[in-house]
């Protein structure tokens, strides 16, 4: 006779068996829906982007209590599964099935990617992408280019010679002259120290600051500036209004928002945020030249607040052209110069078909473009942006950056949004840059903060880390490229749950 432990762990097992096979079930047929928009295109594509349909499916569900239950069992709890997903769920089940001693059930249909294919796959990509890695780090370090780059060579070939494998131009600085001159820098550079760096040019995107301050601002040494505390009210007024506030008034004090297409999008309830979350506010009242702020957030004695001061939006609306005047003179030298192009700002599939469409008429075919995940719609519309790019031709890739994004989704939920993005690359074996104040302090003054050391030593889990400038950017360069070194050394040992995923919900998008 069984024992009753074994009757029930065979009923538990049983039951196991069943949910993973409705799952499994469930992949394959969400997966048969995938339709690339370019024919007779690169298989792997559409294996990347079924192998991602099938990763959403299974963020679909709470796997948390059966992913327990696989472990004490001594099997997968698929937490690393991203890039394989129905390879990990046919093994798990066949494991459960010899457990039981059950006859292994037939798979009419093979997974679409296996676990050696995924991991060869991703660094295929990455080196189409960012070239090719360097000996014992093959995770790449991206820089930022200061305008000294522009006149000083010797800067830029010991930047590669200490490690650099990126040159990031942001075309929101300088002028065209300057990123003509920073690239003829890195090719004397190259030549002189035979090593190789890829260029990748930013477009500048649609240009959402702050503009003057009225009325009567007040001065420091840094310039003008207007203070606001929680409880007081700021207008931000469309360039060249006509309007004429009441020094008297407190909603008088008001500064001005240089992107007009912020007046069509905000509503009553959404929240702003000024100068990197330095202030934040509700919106009170909207017409089509004002947009009425109650101050929520600001400092102790509350916050300073100047010009040419980002400004997010993260629940308005925005119909924004990437391709706009804005982007003109970025686009025109990146057609002719660059090796990647990233899409600042990006937050639709359809900006990422029109920009590849524009590269395809001006530039190679082997221009890599780079999704800049930095507000909260481009992070909610991800999985549909990398279905769009794997549904092309061109190489892509994708950027944390993680400062408006930060601003946008909550600094207490970056932890959270960075990780999934990273997830939602694997399982499109998308290679990922990891960016935004990476070894900031380091970089600027030369002491690094224990935490950014940390910080850096977790950005080895993406295909390119990117630092930004600062007067200490080489020590930077050579710090980040040494603890890459003794991170590959060590295997990274991580179990993860796997909770219900929000950005699972794009499936309901698919017909």
């Amino acid at each position: 006779m069984v024992p009753l432990e074994q009757q029930t762990a065979s009923i538990e097992e049983t039951a196991l068996i069943e949910q993973l096979s409705g799952l499994r079930s469930e992949m394959l047929e969400v997966s048969e829906r995938w339709r690339p928009w370019v024919a007779q295109r690169e298989a792997d594509r559409d294996r990347s982007a079924r192998n991602l349909l099938q990763y959403l499916t299974l963020r679909r569900h709470d796997l948390r209590d059966a992913q327990y239950r696989l472990i004490e069992l001594g099997l997968s709890s698929m937490a690393d599964s991203e890039g394989h997903v129905q390879a990990t769920v046919d093994a798990v089940l066949a494991a459960l099935q010899a457990l039981i001693n059950d006859m292994p059930r037939a798979s009419p249909n093979s997974a679409p990617i296996g676990f050696a294919q995924s991991r060869e796959l991703l660094a295929q990509r990455a080196e189409a992408l960012l070239g090719p890695a360097r000996r014992k780090r093959p995770t790449r370090i991206m820089v930022t280019m200061p305008s000294e780059a522009a006149t000083n060579p010797k800067l830029v070939s010991e930047m590669l010679s200490a490690g650099m494998d990126c040159m990031r131009i942001n075309c929101a600085h300088d002028s065209p002259a300057a990123w003509r001159a920073m690239c003829k820098n890195l090719d004397a550079a190259q030549r002189h120290t035979e090593h190789h760096a890829c260029v990748l040019v930013d477009l500048p995107g649609p240009k959402l600051r702050t503009g003057s301050l009225a009325p009567q601002p007040k001065h420091d040494g840094k310039g003008d500036y207007l203070r606001r505390r929680v409880g007081e009210h700021l207008t931000l007024t469309r360039i060249g209004s006509r309007a004429n506030p009441d020094p008297e008034d407190d909603g008088g004090v008001r500064i001005e928002c240089s992107l007009d297409e912020a007046f069509a999008g905000s509503a009553r309830g959404h929240r702003v945020f000024l100068d990197d979350g330095k202030l934040g506010g509700i919106v009170e009242s909207v017409t089509e030249d004002e947009i009425g702020l109650l101050i929520t957030s600001a400092g102790p004695d509350g916050s300073k607040l100047r010009a040419e001061k980002g400004i997010n939006l993260p629940d308005a609306v925005l119909d924004i052209d990437l391709l706009g005047s804005h982007s003109e003179a970025a686009l025109e030298f990146a057609a002719a110069h660059a090796d990647l192009v990233g899409l600042s700002f990006v937050s639709r599939a359809r900006d990422v078909r029109r920009v590849s469409a524009y590269l395809e008429e001006h530039s190679r075919a082997d221009v890599g473009m780079i999704l800049k995940i930095e507000t909260q719609r481009g992070f909610e519309h991800l999985p549909g942006m990398l279905l769009e790019a794997l549904g092309g031709d061109r190489p892509a890739g994708v950027m944390i950056a993680r400062g408006d994004l930060a601003v946008e989704c909550g600094y207490e939920r970056l932890a959270e949004v960075q990780e999934e993005i990273l997830w939602l690359c694997q399982a499109a074996h998308m290679p990922v840059i990891w960016a935004t104040q990476v070894l900031d302090q380091l970089a600027k003054t030369g002491r690094p903060s224990r935490s950014e050391i940390t910080d850096a030593a977790m950005a080895g889990r993406a295909e390119c880390v990117m630092l930004n400038k600062g007067p200490r950017i080489l020590e930077a360069i050579c710090v980040l490229d040494d603890i890459l070194r003794r991170m590959e050394r060590h295997h990274r040992k991580q179990r993860r749950l796997l909770p219900q995923l929000k950005a699972a919900d794009y499936l309901q998008n698919l017909a």
